[in-house]
């Protein structure tokens, strides 16, 4: 095997173990928290060597935080190119949708974030300070803009994108409360979308935007 092979093939395992141990770290820390969460239990769940554990994120408050920031990227990422001349109504609405579609398949994630903010950010709070605020200003300039150029109602660009997180993210976070006054044991297929057509159409109109669904 030639070096380049080697190489390739050596990134590819790294790739993979770096993944399963992510998805562990999440499951393990989602049930038991930060403080009751083992190295040894996400090994055991990831299946792989302690040591390998510790030689990829070195403590379990690094392995913590690449999870938590791993889901803000994520997250950022949906929201992550909007311009000026961009569609309000279009991007606003792939936001909610793109969300509310994160939110059903991957809740054990929003609820590892939100237990961590409950907690008072201990772990990520200079992310948020930095990296996380930087990227909010961004996105309130390019809303003000929209409201400059008359492509939208003039609102509260930060308390939109706050409203925007917390209504997507609702139904993963407090899914079991949801589910209890809907007398569901289970979220149905067909929610997904009832729920991003009514987040789009209360938070768009506020904003003097129509969404697709409505749109003739």
């Amino acid at each position: 095997m030639n070096k380049t092979a080697k190489s390739s093939k050596t990134g590819a395992i790294r790739t993979r173990n770096t993944r399963n141990i992510l998805v562990a770290a999440e499951h393990e820390f989602v049930l038991y928290g930060y403080k009751g969460t083992s190295m040894q239990a996400i090994a055991d769940r990831a299946q792989l060597p302690k040591a390998n554990i510790l030689y990829y994120f070195k403590s379990k408050e690094k392995l913590y935080i690449a999870v938590i920031e791993g889901i803000l990227e994520l997250w950022k990422a949906v929201f992550g190119e909007i311009k000026e001349e961009d569609d309000p109504a279009e991007e606003l609405e792939r936001f909610i949708r793109v969300k509310i579609d994160m939110s059903f398949k991957h809740p054990r994630a929003s609820k590892l974030f939100a237990m961590e903010i409950i907690l008072g950010a201990p772990h990520i709070e200079n992310y948020i300070k930095t990296d996380m605020r930087s990227w909010l200003m961004e996105k309130c300039h390019v809303i003000t803009r929209w409201i400059e150029l008359g492509k939208m109602e003039p609102i509260d660009p930060m308390q939109l994108i706050f409203m925007l997180w917390s209504s997507t993210q609702h139904y993963a976070d407090f899914d079991t409360q949801v589910l209890i006054l809907m007398d569901r044991k289970s979220y149905k297929p067909t929610d997904k979308e009832q729920i991003s057509r009514a987040l789009s159409e209360i938070i768009l109109r506020g904003c003097g935007l129509v969404p697709s669904h409505l749109k003739k």
